[in-house]
């Protein structure tokens, strides 16, 4: 006989309702799942490619060599849109050819282009009304097609870059916001920090060993990808990476980092920076110190910072610049000093003034008020003083002058310890470049 109340195996466990679709909020399906997490901070936290980047395949025949060099992405042939362009920048060429230098194009592999000359010619923004637009807003198809109208034009044998001078207008580093994500921006900073030089792949051609077809890969920030199969056999053989093909690109690489200038930043906060990378002929061209124009594309890249086992390292995504261009006063072509006319009446009226000396030390340090005898003994050691003799014992009077006036000053505020401890330092320093001298 059957039990009674006797529901069937299965019955404790719920085997007969229907089971309910993981939510957001459900432990077996959270997003904040420490796996999940670990799954997202593995591809996108830990690599350093840009979030938007992915590697494309090209398949290169001798008809649109040049079109897959620089648009890989974009199918040949090219629309009515693109060809007319290409078109208006071919004229714009031809009429001003006399602007290019071949030679340097071709030790450089890049060509200087002044985006002013473009907007100020009528013929050109005619044909090509949306040029500004197009430049900030889709800056990687329109920089691209003035590189293969160039590369056509001057018959360039290898792939060039363009780089782009006087842009404007130059944004502030506070406004650098996520909304910039693949524009075209000009920023103002200091650069604070220079990274090493390494060689980067920017793409790499392969060829099939069955069928001997070539087909070239873009190399995301350099990490190594050869394809899986071949675009025109359709079969896995072996590849032969192609080291002399022209879309097999090897470049220098570095990164920098820049920081808003003073009068740019609120005050009260901490200046703001963003990191910028430099390829090619741009490498080498940042020092720290310099202050730097720079003109490039928002990207972004995502960060392995976060909690623990990377719960947080997926939704960390870092803004950064690629670099197209570059502008330093340091590297100007004629480095030496220039001066105005109110430069030379500043110099006039300085040296027309009775006792130059009182107004140096009111210049040294002028938000520090008062402390004249320290600023004379900083001044006369870094500038001024008659030597008493030759080689080090010059140096020595002289330090010996400036350490009087800083330990007289000392003294006559009545401070003793300083004043012995100083006057303890001048004669042990002064001993032993004695010792060194003699």
């Amino acid at each position: 006989m059957m039990r009674r109340n006797w529901r069937g195996r299965g019955y404790s466990n719920n085997w007969y309702r229907p089971r309910k679709k993981p939510t957001e909020n459900s432990e077996s399906g959270s997003v904040n799942n420490s796996s999940v997490s670990a799954r997202l901070s593995s591809t996108a936290g830990s690599s350093r490619a840009p979030a938007n980047q992915a590697p494309i395949i090209i398949s290169v025949t001798k008809t649109n060599n040049a079109w897959k060099l620089y648009l890989p992405s974009e199918e040949y042939p090219p629309d009515a849109t693109k060809q007319e362009q290409i078109k208006c920048f071919k004229a714009f060429v031809e009429k001003n050819r006399s602007i290019f230098d071949l030679e340097k194009i071709d030790q450089t592999r890049s060509v200087p282009l002044d985006i002013q000359s473009l907007l100020n010619d009528e013929d050109f923004m005619k044909c090509w009304s949306t040029f500004n637009t197009d430049l900030f807003e889709r800056p990687d198809i329109t920089l691209r097609l003035l590189e293969l109208s160039l590369h056509e034009s001057l018959k360039c044998e290898s792939k060039i870059k363009v780089r782009i001078l006087n842009h404007k207008p130059v944004i502030p580093l506070a406004s650098l916001k996520v909304n910039y994500f693949g524009k075209l921006v000009t920023i103002k900073g200091t650069v604070i920090r220079v990274g090493s030089v390494g060689l980067i792949c920017t793409s790499m051609a392969f060829k099939c060993s069955s069928c001997k077809g070539i087909q070239a890969i873009v190399q995301p920030q350099g990490v190594f990808t050869a394809p899986s199969f071949c675009q025109s056999c359709q079969s896995g053989a072996k590849f032969e990476p192609l080291q002399s093909s022209p879309f097999t690109n090897t470049t220098d690489w570095q990164s920098a980092k820049i920081q808003e200038i003073q009068s740019q930043s609120a005050s009260g906060s901490m200046p703001r920076s963003v990191e910028i990378e430099l390829q090619g002929d741009l490498v080498g061209a940042a020092c720290p110190g310099d202050v730097l124009s720079v003109t490039g594309i928002v990207q972004v890249r995502g960060e392995s910072k976060g909690g623990e086992d990377g719960k947080r390292a997926a939704r960390l995504l870092q803004l950064y610049i690629e670099a197209v261009s570059i502008h330093s006063q340091r590297n100007l072509t004629n480095p030496t000093l220039s001066f105005t006319i109110k430069d030379y009446y500043a110099i006039q009226e300085i040296h027309a003034t009775p006792d130059v000396f009182r107004l140096l030390v009111h210049s040294l340090c002028p938000a520090i008020f008062g402390h004249e005898a320290v600023k004379a003994g900083l001044l006369l050691a870094m500038l001024g003083g008659a030597g008493g003799g030759r080689g080090t014992r010059g140096a020595r009077a002289r330090s010996l002058m400036c350490w009087w006036l800083v330990t007289l000053d000392l003294a006559s505020r009545g401070c003793c310890r300083p004043l012995l401890r100083l006057l303890l330092e001048g004669y042990t320093c002064a001993a032993r470049r004695h010792q060194r001298a003699g």
